[in-house]
């Protein structure tokens, strides 16, 4: 499994410059809110990604006052040889490196490093938009699957194509033929995944669910899609004449959605606030478990603040668990150094302990 020995990492965010070496095992962070702490763990998810974990243009991850930013690993691969990676990102530019070598496609990268990050930012899943839950679904299925990630930038090419098409005073009708018949096995194979994800997720979410909230009501996704009724072509051929009034694509992929449930309800609408928490952090353990199974290997997993939405025992427990049995790298990350501590030291004896004071930070003995 892939295992961050060192990280460099220069202007980004409040980070000036910083380089720092890791456990291979748990990696614990503390400081004050706003201190830094979770931008290092951004970092680390970029490195893995090459973007934000937060929906953000690299231009605002700049620190500052400079015009770029960039960050450098060292890493431990599972054939035993270490890689050095290294992602620049300025205005126009990004460039994403592995042993001095540039990839000639950013998206070979993704899945190469497989990450899984928990954040308070997680809560957007159930309060925004379908967007949010159709980002998840992608950053899952782009580590897991290359044909996925490129069916998902084919289908978003031929998409801009057709609304570009659709915007013209008088849309060309063979045009857009052609431009569906293309999108169709794009959409096909992406709804299938998304399919599939559901039905490996749930079993998982459930069981994750029940451990760390304790209760008895039932939790569940259900996934929703256009294509659930019939082909690309056919769901875009019927909505034509409404395509042209309102001059977008209004049916495919493109308006996929998940829906969380609590005893069949959408947990948005019914779920208490601890409710919704405690279902988002068992997603995001079982977006780590199924990883894991596809890749053989432990992702590396990016605790942030997870103690705030918890309750300390239950949390304790699960944390417990997936560090049992063959776990990868752990950072997380707490404002209460001595609470980090009790968990961590009865976890693992190999863990490496971090304090963040304004984008600097601390190897603490």
């Amino acid at each position: 499994m892939p295992t961050l020995k060192k990280i460099v990492v220069q202007d980004f965010r409040n980070i000036a410059f910083q380089e720092l070496f890791f456990s291979p095992n748990v990696n614990c962070i503390s400081g004050n809110n706003g201190e830094g702490k979770t931008n290092l763990l951004d970092a680390i998810h970029y490195l893995s990604m090459t973007k934000s974990a937060f929906p953000a243009a690299d231009r605002y991850l700049w620190r500052h006052g400079t015009d770029g930013f960039t960050i450098g690993g060292t890493c431990l691969m599972e054939n035993g040889l270490e890689s050095r990676f290294s992602i620049r990102s300025t205005a126009g530019e990004k460039k994403v490196v592995r042993d001095e070598k540039p990839y000639g496609r950013i998206s070979e990268h993704i899945g190469v490093l497989p990450v899984v990050m928990v954040s308070p930012g997680d809560i957007s899943l159930v309060s925004e938009s379908g967007e949010e839950r159709r980002r998840l679904s992608n950053a899952v299925l782009s580590q897991m699957n290359p044909a996925y990630l490129a069916a998902a930038q084919a289908y978003n090419r031929f998409l801009t194509q057709r609304n570009k098409v659709l915007k013209e005073g008088a849309p060309d009708e063979e045009l857009l033929a052609v431009l569906d018949e293309r999108m169709a096995p794009h959409a096909a194979l992406i709804h299938t995944e998304r399919a599939r994800m559901v039905q490996e997720l749930n079993p998982a979410v459930e069981n994750y669910y029940r451990l760390i909230s304790g209760g008895s009501e039932s939790v569940s996704i259900s996934y929703r899609s256009d294509l659930d009724g019939g082909s690309l072509t056919d769901i875009l051929s019927a909505a034509r004449q409404r395509d042209y009034a309102l001059r977008y694509t209004s049916a495919g992929v493109q308006r996929d959605d998940f829906v969380f449930l609590m005893d069949g309800q959408p947990i948005r609408r019914f779920g208490s606030q601890g409710q919704q928490k405690s279902f988002l952090v068992a997603l995001k353990f079982a977006q780590y478990e199924i990883m894991k199974a596809a890749y053989g290997f432990a992702p590396t997993l990016l605790l942030d603040d997870v103690f705030d939405k918890l309750d300390f025992g239950r949390i304790s427990n699960l944390i417990g668990m997936v560090a049992g049995s063959e776990f990868g790298q752990i950072f997380i990350t707490d404002c209460d150094r001595n609470r980090l501590q009790g968990i961590v030291d009865r976890m693992t004896d190999d863990r490496a302990y971090f304090t963040a004071e304004r984008g600097v930070f601390t190897r603490m003995e």
